[in-house]
Order: structure tokens, then C-alpha cells, then sequence
């Protein structure tokens, strides 16, 4: 009986370990394949970069001749690379680094970041529930004036809208508009 037992549960322990092994294996195999697939996506997006010939404004059209409209060739247009944010909300243009250099700042989103962080409580005006500290959580540094912040206690949040400025190395804000989700 004892034999049999002991058999039995090296059984069920080989079974788990080969199980486990399996497990492993194929989620080796998926890791394996996305790094594939996202190095063949890096290499494709470095071809088209490198492809893509560079965005020139187009010469304004004379309106004063008459144009036949079946004639007249499709206008493309095409909108201009400020309205592509979504990956890029909150990151500083190469520009807009120059200017709060220029003012004092050495890192400007990280010198902005942690100087919004240091002063939060005297900037939210939301107060906590149920024993939660309302915090900032989140900051997006638009542009050299602008900011957002996500902020919440764990339970409720919301968003603000902030302006900063920038003088002699001091950075004084301004909460333009906040609202609670």
C-alpha cells in the first residue's frame, strides 16, 4: 500500500514537473516570437523613416485664374506633425527645451516634474475619501507653458490643467482648470 502510494504521487510530481516544463516552453516560444515581430517592426519603421522624403509647404496657389474643376487635380492634404500627439503628449519639442534652458533650467521636463511634485499640496485643491491622500500621479509637460497632472487618492481622481512660468531658475504655477472624473 505504501508502495503504491509513494508511486502514485511520484507519478502526480513528474506529471506537475513535466506540465511546468511544457508552460515554459510555449511561453518561451510567445516571447521569442513578439521580440521577432517587434524587431521586424523596428527594422520596417527605420526603412520608412529613412524612405519618407521630408515635408515641404506646398507654393500657394494663384486664385486669380480660372480653373476648370474636372481637370484640377485632388489636393492631398496632409496635416501637419503637431497633430500626431497621442504617443508624444507630453514630451517637449527640441525647441522648447532650448527656451526653458535659456531661463534657467538644466532638465526642463525633469526640473518641471519634480518642482510640481514638491509643491502638489499646496496646487490641488481636492481633498481625499475614505482615508486616501489626494496626489498627483501623472504629469505631461505640453510645451514651455503648459502642463497636465492626473491626480488621486485611490478612489476618485481627476485632471488639471496647469500654467507654468519660468524666471531666473524659479518656477511659479498657476492651476488653470481642474475637474474631478
Amino acid at each position: 500500500m505504501k508502495n503504491t502510494l509513494f508511486l502514485i504521487f511520484l507519478a502526480f510530481v513528474l506529471f506537475l514537473a513535466i506540465y511546468f516544463y511544457w508552460g515554459q516552453s510555449q511561453a518561451e516560444s510567445q516571447l521569442a516570437s513578439a521580440n521577432n515581430k517587434i524587431t521586424s517592426l523596428e527594422q520596417q519603421l527605420q526603412r520608412y523613416t529613412r524612405s519618407s522624403p521630408p515635408v515641404q509647404n506646398p507654393a500657394p496657389k494663384d486664385t486669380s485664374t480660372a480653373i476648370n474643376p474636372s481637370t484640377q487635380e485632388e489636393d492631398i492634404v496632409t496635416p501637419p506633425p503637431s497633430t500626431s500627439f497621442e504617443d508624444e503628449l507630453g514630451t517637449l519639442s527640441a525647441g522648447d527645451i532650448q527656451r526653458l534652458q535659456r531661463k534657467g533650467l538644466k532638465n526642463p521636463e525633469a526640473d518641471l516634474m519634480n518642482d510640481l511634485m514638491r509643491r502638489q499640496k499646496t496646487i490641488l485643491n481636492a481633498t481625499g475619501s475614505m482615508g486616501g491622500t489626494m496626489a498627483i500621479r501623472d504629469i505631461r509637460i505640453l510645451n514651455d507653458r503648459y502642463a497636465m497632472a492626473y491626480f488621486e487618492d485611490g478612489h476618485n481622481g481627476g485632471h488639471m490643467l496647469l500654467k507654468y512660468a519660468v524666471a531666473d531658475d524659479t518656477i511659479t504655477w498657476t492651476r488653470l482648470d481642474s475637474y474631478k472624473l
